[in-house]
């Protein structure tokens, strides 16, 4: 009943004008990031970070950051939808969860059934965000009243567990992926050391003395890279749209994807849970599970509705199940919940298990605009299919324009230092080099995020141990946590060992 009450609380907060209107800016940004290929929630959400910081500059500290999380969980969750847009109409994902939908979603409108699939990935990504945040209303408080008597050794070993799980899981080549794991911790380290007062890896620069900012480097990475990317390459073939016909689903289409919508909602938000699994694995996995119960398989992979339906839904339900470690551990799952973490700590909120007691306003605001997000996210998507299809047509020569806009005015308006501005260049060139070569971004993001964290509940645990290592083996949970991250790591290296194709997951 507690839990009803504080959401109550979050509805009232969600409910006032100006939290609605970041809501659906949120919702509506998040659903054309999600239809423009390649410009994922990643992207997007760290393109948008400084817009908000500008944006809530007048409102006092805790409603500015109630406000700038709606709007970026909008954006998130808004991506989540508008990625099955191009993945039906061009058999181009618009992000990597989205690569599933592409084997039935355009076979379907190839066969003139393009709104039908378009439709039921709406109601089916509806369905799945409302089934994963009733289970976040009841799973918040017991969890952080948990994390609570966990002590800096279980918190370090669960952080560690977040780490490897991302590197476990992240980009074609795990090997890549622990190297810019360690290289994310590294860049973490810049900066004078809060406990001992000494500049670390500063060169003598007053500019790295607080410590490479998050913003910067987040939005230099994702949206420049992005940009560096289609100058550098070209990247702007032009493929046929397929018209999008009647929007509205049959009964028959109705009662095929109710089943699949109801096992890819759970089955996803349970993946989204798991540290470092993401919404790409959600969707690879609800995906085998209807074609393993489907009494036809075959038809799978020519335009089956629940090949749309049960992923779409995965994918969703994934989103909101990720924002559970986050909220009440304080521990991102995937590259897009780091960059919200980020965003959160830019407002000065820990989160963790302290959230639900220290900002009870913010945590519970941002669980009930999730809940009104989804509903305007559903009547957005039903009737503006065909207009968000339009979108799908901006020409990059003047889309490119406005992300270098963004993203330059953004960082300077927050840091007013061209210092940042050099380093925001430097990083999108560099985010650039990562993703052609294979290198995955998100364990770097959350090594960053991570990475003072981690120090700090070391210290903490070696101080009350007298600098002996065993306390972290000798907690039984800090032990459990730290062989579940061994496992993360040795399991996905003895399949592809044994030529077994891995599921990876880049972001989300």
């Amino acid at each position: 009943m507690n839990a009803l009450q504080y959401l109550g609380d979050g509805f009232l907060l969600a409910l006032q004008w100006h939290n609605l209107l970041y809501a659906f800016v949120g919702v509506l940004i998040g659903t054309a990031v999600g239809v423009l290929p390649g410009i994922g929630p990643m992207s997007g959400v760290a393109l948008l970070m400084p817009v908000t910081a500008s944006l809530t500059s007048g409102l006092p500290p805790e409603s500015a950051a109630a406000s700038a999380i709606i709007l970026l969980a909008g954006v998130y969750y808004g991506a989540m939808y508008g990625g099955s847009t191009t993945s039906i109409l061009l058999n181009t994902p618009g992000e990597s969860s989205s690569v599933v939908t592409t084997l039935d979603g355009y076979q379907m409108a190839r066969k003139g059934r393009a709104g039908t699939a378009l439709s039921i990935s709406a109601i089916g990504s509806f369905v799945a965000g409302i089934v994963a945040l009733i289970a976040l209303v009841f799973l918040a408080e017991p969890l952080s009243d948990l994390a609570l008597k966990f002590g800096p050794a279980e918190y370090f070993s669960l952080m560690i567990l977040g780490l490897c799980a991302v590197s476990g899981l992240g980009g074609k080549s795990m090997t890549k992926a622990l190297m810019m794991t360690v290289f994310g911790l590294l860049l973490a380290t810049i900066g004078i050391d809060s406990v001992s007062g000494v500049a670390r890896f500063t060169y003598d620069v007053p500019d790295l003395y607080q410590g490479l900012e998050f913003l910067t480097i987040a939005v230099g990475l994702f949206a420049l890279g992005e940009v560096f990317k289609t100058i550098l390459e070209q990247d702007q073939e032009n493929k046929e749209i397929i018209k999008v016909g009647r929007i509205r689903p049959s009964l028959l289409d109705l009662k095929q994807s109710a089943a699949p919508i109801a096992r890819g909602s759970i089955l996803g938000f349970f993946i989204g849970v798991l540290p470092g699994a993401g919404a790409t694995l959600a969707s690879f996995f609800a995906y085998i599970v209807e074609k393993k119960l489907s009494k036809d398989p075959s038809r799978f992979g020519k335009g089956a509705i629940e090949g749309v339906a049960s992923p779409e839904s995965a994918n969703n339900g994934a989103s909101g199940g990720a924002m559970v470690p986050l909220l009440t551990m304080g521990i991102p799952g995937s590259g897009t919940t780091a960059i919200l973490m980020g965003a959160l700590l830019m407002y000065n909120v820990q989160p963790g298990p302290l959230l639900f007691t220290d900002h009870p306003q913010i945590a519970w605001g941002l669980i009930a605009s999730m809940f009104i997000g989804n509903v305007m996210l559903l009547i957005l998507n039903m009737p503006l299919v065909k207009v968000f299809a339009k979108v799908i047509e901006t020409p990059s020569q003047y889309l490119l324009p406005m992300i270098i806009a963004i993203s330059v005015f953004g960082v300077y308006a927050v840091q007013i230092s061209t210092f940042d501005l050099v380093l925001l260049v430097i990083c999108g060139l560099a985010g650039y080099f990562f993703a052609k070569n294979d290198f995955p971004l998100a364990p770097l993001v959350l090594g960053l995020v991570l990475g003072p964290m981690i120090e700090n509940n070391m210290r903490r645990a070696l101080t009350t141990s007298n600098g002996d290592f065993t306390i972290f083996l000798s907690k039984p949970i800090s032990a459990v946590f730290l062989l579940c991250a061994l496992l993360w790591l040795v399991i996905p290296l003895l399949l592809k060992m044994r030529g077994k194709e891995v599921v990876i997951s880049e972001e989300a």
